[in-house]
C-alpha cells in the first residue's frame, strides 16, 4: 500500500496547473501520476476542436463487481479574472486558508477523494473517477462524452458521489440531491439600419426588442415544488451591431438564462421564448443552448451514506438541497443515482477563490466514511 496521500498538497499541485476550461494535458499528468500508485487503470483521450475543445477526459478504475462507487469532477476552472493579490495558479497558503483558482471549485475536493482512497488501500467493489476537463463551458466534449466511453464498455457504477462545492456556512451543512436545469437563450431581432434623423428611412428593432423583453419578464413560470424551488429567467445581456448614437441599428439581440425545476423540459421553455418573441416582434429568431435538464435523486442508500457520514464527522445533520446552479449530475443521473457534495462554497468563480485546509482535511475524512460504508 502507497503512503497516504496529502490532500492539501495534491491540491495545490493541481491549482499549479492553469487550467482555464476546456482543460487538457499537465493537470491530467498530476491527477493520473497520483492514481496510478493507488493501482488504478487509468483511461485518457483528448478530443473536440476549438471553441469547445479539445477537451481532455479521464476514467480511472481499480477493482472489480459490485458494488461499484462512482466520484465525478472537473480539473477545468473559470479565468481568473483581475484583481488577485497573488497568482492565481500560484497555490498559496495563506492564515490556514489555500488561495488559488481551482481552490474551491473543484481540484481540492478531487485531491481530498484520492487522499481517502490511499488510506483505504484495497478493498472488494470497484471504484471508479469520471473527471472531465470541460465542465464550466458548455461540456460538448466533457461528462456526455465519459458517458458514452462507460456505455460502450458497458461499464455503469450503482451510484455516483459529484464533488462539487455544496456546503453554504460550514462544512457538511448543504448536500444535493438534485438541480435545476438551465437553457441559454439569444433573441435577434431584425430591423433596417439608418440615421437617426430619417427614421422614416430606417427600422428600429430596439422597441421591439424591449417589448419582448418585457413580455418575457412578466412570465410567472411556477411556484416552486416541495424539493425545488421557483424557476427563475433573467436577462443576462442586450447588444446591438453598431454602437453610434446617430445609427439606428440593424438588429438587436437579447440574451438570457431560464433556471428551471422539474416541473418544465428546456424544449418547452424554448418554445415559449419563441411564441412570446414573435407575437411581440414578428420576424423574430431565437436560438437556444439547453444545458440540462432538471434532475432529482429519489430517497435511498446514496442519501443515506452521505448523511450518516456527515453527521459522524461534523456531528450535525445536512440539509437535501436542489438549489443553487447545474452539476455534471445532469448527465450522469441517466446513469445511476447521483448527489454532490463538497467544500463550502463562498469563493467559488470570485477573485481570491480559497479553501480552508482544515475543510479540506475533514472533507477528506467524510468520503473516506462514504466510500468504507458503501464497501462494506
Amino acid at each position: 500500500m502507497s503512503a497516504p496521500i496529502d490532500p492539501v498538497a495534491l491540491a495545490s499541485d493541481l491549482i499549479r496547473c492553469p487550467s482555464v476550461t476546456p482543460a487538457s494535458g499537465e493537470v491530467f499528468d498530476v491527477l493520473e501520476a497520483a492514481l496510478k500508485p493507488l493501482g488504478f487503470e487509468v483511461h485518457r483521450w483528448v478530443m473536440g476542436d476549438a471553441p469547445d475543445g479539445p477537451t481532455e477526459n479521464m476514467v480511472a478504475i481499480r477493482g472489480s463487481g459490485s458494488p461499484h462507487f462512482g466520484f465525478a469532477g472537473h480539473l477545468d476552472v473559470v479565468p481568473p479574472g483581475e484583481g488577485w493579490s497573488i497568482d492565481p495558479f500560484e497555490a498559496r497558503i495563506e492564515d490556514g486558508v489555500l488561495v488559488g483558482r481551482g481552490a474551491n471549485d473543484m481540484k481540492s475536493a478531487i485531491a481530498a477523494y484520492i487522499a481517502a482512497l490511499s488510506r483505504i488501500g484495497d478493498s472488494k467493489g470497484t471504484l471508479s473517477l469520471l473527471i472531465t476537463g470541460d465542465e464550466e463551458g458548455f461540456a460538448v466534449y466533457g461528462t456526455p462524452r465519459i458517458i458514452d466511453w462507460l456505455n460502450e464498455r458497458q461499464i455503469r457504477p450503482d451510484m455516483i458521489l459529484i464533488g462539487e462545492p455544496t456546503s453554504v456556512d460550514r462544512l457538511g451543512d448543504t448536500v444535493k440531491i438534485g438541480r435545476r436545469g438551465s437553457v441559454n437563450m439569444w433573441i435577434d431581432v431584425p430591423g433596417t439600419q439608418g440615421h437617426v434623423a430619417y427614421p422614416h428611412r430606417a427600422d428600429n428593432p430596439v422597441p421591439k426588442l424591449a417589448r419582448v423583453i418585457a413580455a418575457l419578464d412578466a412570465v410567472h413560470l411556477d411556484e416552486g415544488t416541495d424539493v425545488f424551488p421557483p424557476s427563475n429567467l433573467e436577462f443576462t445581456g442586450t447588444d446591438t451591431p453598431t454602437h453610434a448614437s446617430n445609427v439606428i441599428p440593424g438588429s438587436a439581440t437579447a440574451q438570457l438564462n431560464i433556471r428551471f425545476n422539474n416541473l418544465h423540459k428546456g424544449a418547452d421553455l424554448v418554445r415559449m421564448v419563441e411564441e412570446v418573441a414573435e407575437r411581440e416582434a414578428p420576424g423574430a429568431k431565437v436560438r437556444s443552448r439547453i444545458s440540462g435538464e432538471a434532475f432529482l435523486t429519489p430517497p435511498g442508500p446514496l442519501y443515506d451514506v452521505i448523511v450518516e457520514a456527515i453527521e459522524e464527522e461534523t456531528g450535525e445533520k445536512p440539509e437535501l438541497s436542489t438549489s443553487g446552479g447545474t452539476s455534471d449530475g445532469r448527465f450522469l443521473i441517466q446513469l445511476c443515482p447521483v448527489v454532490d457534495f463538497g467544500l463550502p462554497n463562498a469563493s467559488m468563480h470570485k477573485v481570491g477563490e480559497h479553501a480552508a485546509v482544515e475543510d479540506i482535511h475533514a472533507l477528506s475524512r467524510i468520503y473516506e466514511r462514504i466510500v468504507r460504508k458503501v464497501l462494506a
